[in-house]
């Protein structure tokens, strides 16, 4: 790994544990309200492409109905969409539910910022990315990313490949540090929530 990958995972074990100290109890709080309202799997498990192709479980708070994936318009989902319950509405408008990734970065599924991860299968499989747009797995995908600043759910995925390679081209600290910076500007205000992510 070189130092400029050291330093990065360094940096994503450091804020993975300072961001858990001050969020554990909204963490837990969130775990406890979903068990007792829906008494079903608190947690949504699903295949992603990670760096080099390595296949992962992306961890999230479950927002919406048992099955929700073979209902409705699938893996896309839109506001007002029935299969989202109540709790999960208000998860998905300030990015809640996306607080369990934080242990994807842990355990070096991810990393803080990154381009997001795809679905095994979607929008293509990882054989199939185009020769350019495959460089973005050079890179640990991450929980934000370059293309969610630049148009978050609102870019679809050929629009975000471009963003994607220029960041695993051109990583350099201070462009996570902005990234990050944009990323929480874009959640306090619920902008591009809802997509194919």
């Amino acid at each position: 790994m070189s130092d400029k990958g050291l330093f990065k995972r360094a940096f994503d074990i450091i804020s993975s544990v300072l961001f858990l100290l001050p969020t554990m109890p909204i963490i837990l709080f969130i775990m406890l309200m979903l068990k007792i309202t829906y008494k079903t799997q608190i947690f949504f498990l699903q295949e992603r492409i990670g760096r080099n192709g390595r296949v992962f479980k992306i961890m999230k708070f479950r927002t919406m109905i048992e099955g929700a994936v073979d209902k409705g318009k699938g893996i896309f989902v839109e506001e007002n969409d029935s299969r989202i319950t109540p709790i999960g509405t208000f998860l998905r408008k300030y990015s809640l539910d996306e607080l369990p990734q934080i242990f994807n970065v842990l355990k070096g599924d991810m990393s803080i910022i990154g381009p997001r991860p795809p679905l095994i299968d979607y929008p293509y499989k990882f054989e199939d990315y185009p020769a350019e747009a495959k460089k973005r797995f050079n890179v640990l995908p991450g929980l934000t990313g370059l293309a969610q600043v630049m148009g978050r759910k609102d870019l679809n995925w050929e629009d975000r490949f471009p963003y994607d390679t220029y960041y695993a081209e051109n990583y350099e600290f201070w462009l996570d540090v902005i990234i990050l910076i944009k990323s929480v500007v874009i959640v306090a205000k619920s902008k591009g929530v809802y997509g194919d992510d």
